[in-house]
């Protein structure tokens, strides 16, 4: 059976029916596909695994790629809602506004994120590196794995904002 379809010039051109000499895709020498290193058909080497599915990125780089989100004010506050626990949230309401990364100069990027983890491996101390155009700035969070085994934002700062504030010492 045949169809015809509309080439770019708007005249119709006949479809071939899949099947036959018309119908195959041309393969390479041993059943090599034509498109070689494209991902999808890719064949795993002798040895080596081909993963199914991409590999999920750690939590600390996930928070800290959405914590850069929002205070770049790329997404707002109210998008860590469900994903920060404790004074987080207030934290982030307090420095989003008056972050410095919040310019009309190039877009910040994350450029490294490591972590600390603690010996019972439900909380995470994370620090990570972000460049603004040529300047580099420093935020740090901690994540808390709460009874659900979600992980949660419990503190945020950047470049010593959203610091706890200290008590200034009154003179006697």
């Amino acid at each position: 059976m045949t169809s015809t379809i509309l080439t770019a010039t708007g005249t119709p051109r006949p479809r071939r029916a899949p099947g036959g000499p018309a119908g195959t895709r041309p393969r390479g020498p041993a059943g090599t596909h034509p498109r070689e290193g494209h991902p999808r058909e890719a064949r795993p080497r002798e040895g080596h695994p081909r993963p199914d599915r991409p590999r999920a990125l750690p939590p600390h780089t996930v928070f800290a790629e959405r914590l850069l989100a929002v205070l770049s004010g790329e997404r707002p506050v109210h998008w860590m809602l469900g994903h920060t626990v404790g004074e987080a949230y207030e934290q982030l309401v307090r420095i989003a506004p008056e972050t410095p990364l919040r310019s009309l100069g190039p877009r910040p990027v994350l450029r490294r994120c490591s972590v600390q983890v603690d010996d019972g491996r439900t909380a995470v101390e994370a620090f990570a590196t972000i460049a603004v155009g040529a300047r580099v700035r420093a935020m740090a969070f901690r994540l808390e794995r709460g009874g659900d085994q979600r992980w949660r934002c419990a503190a945020v700062e950047l470049d010593g904002l959203g610091a706890a504030p200290r008590p200034v010492p009154r003179p006697a």
